[in-house]
């Protein structure tokens, strides 16, 4: 009996022990750091259960250490959420609101509590963690699974949420964003964003947010991008100064969101002078209908951080892109034709074939084919008839396409074509066969952007018909190498015949969306696909998983074209980026094929009424333009010269390849006035200091007075990061492209050395050497 007595003992002892531990272990933080090689976000549960985010910026040496970082705001924030990694609305919350619900019973607050956290690196790319910390509500069966992918050595973190309940009857969710971060180690935020129209892309602007919130969102539907796209950064404590010309200076945080529907960024400035940051789809028109068991998944909010200005940031971004985002990122790239300002809609086979043998001339890789070579019972002689009907129009193509691909492989060259499968004109077969696939308001008028409307992603049956049009493309028609995918109008009038959801039409549309390109992609993994809309309406990291390149603007003026593409590097990489030499503005061929090179490059000209010196240049062009892109799509940018300076009359930047061994240098007059010009040297970067490059202009125009002409020189690395060079840039001069590679050999360093020593050195160093 005492022995049984004794046992009871020690069991109960452990049992009160074990309850101990579950009691005190419920009352202890948790510390959960998401890491990259420099960047750090760390998430702490409190005494309380709540996930709070107490840590955003440069990693620390030693991880042990965040468990040191105070809890800040427990005497100015009346809530205890006002830092919250995911802030609830309906209970305490004050602010605004990441996640909004209401319950099957009608219930409209929710709570969130942190039940436990999972690390993967096993199921993910190499240098790649995936951290998933799952929230509970205590009274109500609903889950939400914080997602953090960080690319450990880009330095980029993707955030997402999984939304997911099994209440008894549907949960309407009325706000859900991917993302909710919170800074609070500045004393004032600085937040750069873009905006603009249709040829007039990506403006910046740069505020101080101060008190309330700033919000930043679009209502278009499909060509969300077209005022404003979903990308921004913030500089702490200081703006950032163009003027400086100093991009390796400042506290940056740089995000985007991959959604290519709408959108709101939310910044608010708390009670507290701390900046809460809320990121998803735009809540506008979109409550959704959670049944139960099903999952919502938010789209991705990927963000940056750097101590050393936006030229780190940026390097994250296109490093992390090439690797892990755009499908042959690493890969090479095609040079095109493009017939457009050519031809318009006016055309026929014997004037495409005549195009194709100009292409061939000129030794670009592939012919495509732009708008206008569909319809029959409504053909496509303009932008009023004949989308939605794709087949070849008899008239323009009477042997068909596969005709016009034979002649391209007979000539060498590939060929490319135009669609817009997402749209349809009224004056169509399509649209008189299938209205019911055609987003527009029953009973009211219909109001057409670009002469067109859209047709309904959120539909099963219209995924099917645009799938099967693109597929058919490519099962009809295998030598076609390539396809530009348009999508030129936003969505009126809102309305689904087949959704019995009206406030799911937004969402589903994009979802239904990339569940096509998602079934191309698989199907036809290395395709080459231009994504376009109307120029940059559609450029987001949600499209381009799908998309090898985009089409920034339809504005191909160079020197627009110089600020539209200085705002499109800050966030994506040269290899991604359609540049095309064209007739848009009175400016010389090489001006326009210089700014054209420093992405990839492609012709909308009319080969044929090229003179002699404007063909054999751009000719010339091309085989230069085939050395330097390796450089180009996969080496680091560095922006020297910003052309938004208040008093800029240059832009210029540069390109070195991983080993340093080879970089290619632009430049380019901004300002066409008296003594306009580069005053001086230009400090280069991203060269190795140690070693010694010869540096060479090239693309020359044929003729060019050879004293106008940077000559061949010789100078270490050292010396042109720390003094720098002049580019000569002058209204006679109004770009320059500069070649850099490295002397590698003994004599060539030798020589370097000779040519850069004085001639008393030199003198001195013969008496030595034959005295």
């Amino acid at each position: 009996m005492m022995r049984i007595s004794y046992i009871f003992v020690i069991v109960s002892f452990i049992h009160a022990i074990i309850n101990y531990n579950i009691i005190t272990g419920q009352n202890e933080t948790i510390n959960i750091p998401i890491l990259t090689t420099n960047v750090a976000l760390v998430i702490r549960i409190n005494f309380n259960s709540d996930p709070l985010v107490i840590y955003l910026g440069k990693r620390l040496q030693n991880d042990i250490d965040y468990a040191s970082i105070p809890n800040y705001n427990i005497n100015g924030d009346y809530t205890g959420l006002y830092s919250s990694a995911y802030t609830p609305s309906g209970t305490r919350n004050l602010l605004e609101p990441a996640i909004q619900v209401i319950h099957a019973d009608g219930n409209p607050s929710l709570d969130l509590k942190y039940v436990r956290h999972e690390q993967d690196t096993k199921k993910q790319p190499n240098g790649v963690t995936l951290t998933s910390i799952y929230l509970q509500d205590p009274i109500y069966p609903f889950t939400v699974i914080l997602n953090y992918k960080a690319y450990y050595d880009n330095d980029i973190i993707e955030q997402w949420t999984n939304i997911k309940h099994s209440e008894t009857g549907v949960v309407r969710l009325e706000k859900y964003s991917s993302a909710n971060l919170y800074l609070s180690l500045a004393h004032s935020y600085y937040l750069t964003h873009f905006h603009g129209d249709w040829a007039q892309e990506m403006k910046p602007e740069q505020i101080q947010l101060t008190a309330g919130i700033k919000t930043l969102d679009t209502k278009l539907g499909t060509r969300a991008d077209l005022f404003q796209p979903p990308s921004f950064f913030l500089a702490m404590n200081r703006p950032i100064n163009h003027d400086a010309d100093d991009e390796d200076q400042g506290e940056i945080l740089a995000g985007t969101l991959a959604w290519s529907g709408n959108y709101q960024l939310q910044f608010e400035i708390d009670p507290l002078g701390n900046l809460r940051l809320l990121t998803g789809i735009n809540p506008y028109a979109s409550e959704y209908y959670l049944t139960a068991e099903q999952e919502f998944s938010t789209p991705s909010f990927l963000f940056t951080y750097s101590l050393n200005g936006l030229g780190t940031v940026s390097r994250n971004w296109h490093r992390w892109a090439r690797k892990f985002r755009i499908p042959q990122g690493e890969n090479d790239r095609l040079t095109l034709l493009n017939n457009w300002e050519s031809t318009y809609f006016n055309f026929n086979e014997t004037i495409l074939t005549s195009l194709m043998k100009d292409g061939k001339t000129l030794g670009v890789d592939l012919f495509l084919l732009d708008d206008g070579w569909f319809g029959n019972k409504y053909p496509r002689n303009d932008d009023r008839a004949g989308l939605g009907d794709w087949q070849e129009n008899i008239k323009k193509l009477p042997h068909g396409i596969n005709y016009l691909t034979d002649a391209a492989q007979t000539l060498g060259i590939k060929f490319g074509i135009w669609m817009e499968p997402e749209m349809v004109n009224p004056k169509s077969e399509l649209y008189e066969n299938h209205l019911d696939w055609v987003i527009k308001v029953p009973n009211r008028p219909e109001y057409y952007f670009r002469n067109q409307l859209v047709l309904d992603l959120s539909n099963p049956a219209v995924q099917e018909f645009v799938y099967n049009t693109v597929d058919g493309m490519f099962t009809k028609h295998p030598m076609v190498a390539f396809i530009k995918w348009d999508c030129n109008a936003v969505i009126y009038n809102a309305f689904s015949t087949s959704n019995p959801h009206q406030s799911h039409l937004y969402v589903d549309y994009v979802r239904g969306l990339y569940t096509v390109l998602n079934r191309l992609r698989t199907k036809y993994p290395t395709i080459p696909m231009m994504l376009c809309s109307g120029g940059g309406g559609r450029v987001d990291y949600g499209a381009l998983q799908y998309f090898t390149e985009f089409w920034p603007s339809d504005n191909t003026d160079g020197l627009e074209r110089i600020f539209i593409q200085w705002s499109y590097s800050f966030f994506f990489p040269a290899i991604a980026m359609c540049n095309h030499v064209t007739n848009w503005a009175n400016q010389p061929l090489k001006f326009r094929t210089d700014i054209a090179m420093m992405g990839k490059l492609g012709y909308d000209i009319v080969v044929s009424k090229l003179n002699s010196k404007d063909l054999l240049f751009s000719q010339q062009a091309l085989q230069i333009y085939s050395r330097l892109k390796d450089t180009i799509w996969h080496g680091d940018l560095y922006r020297l010269a910003s052309p938004y300076r208040l008093s800029s009359n240059l832009a210029s930047l540069m390109y070195v390849n991983e080993k340093q061994d080879h970089a290619v240098w632009f430049s380019y007059l901004t300002v066409n006035r008296y003594r306009s010009g580069s005053s001086g040297p230009i400090r280069l970067k991203g060269l190795d200091p140690t070693k010694k490059y010869r540096l060479q202009e090239i693309n020359i125009y044929p003729g060019t007075n050879h004293l106008r002409i940077i000559d061949s020189k010789n100078l270490s690395g050292d010396y042109l990061m720390t003094f720098g060079f002049d580019p000569m840039i002058d209204t006679q001069r109004t770009s320059v492209i500069v070649e850099f590679e490295l002397l590698t050999n003994g004599v060539e360093v030798l020589t370097c050395f000779l040519n850069n020593v004085s001639h008393h050195l030199l003198f001195v160093f013969y008496l030595f050497m034959f005295s």
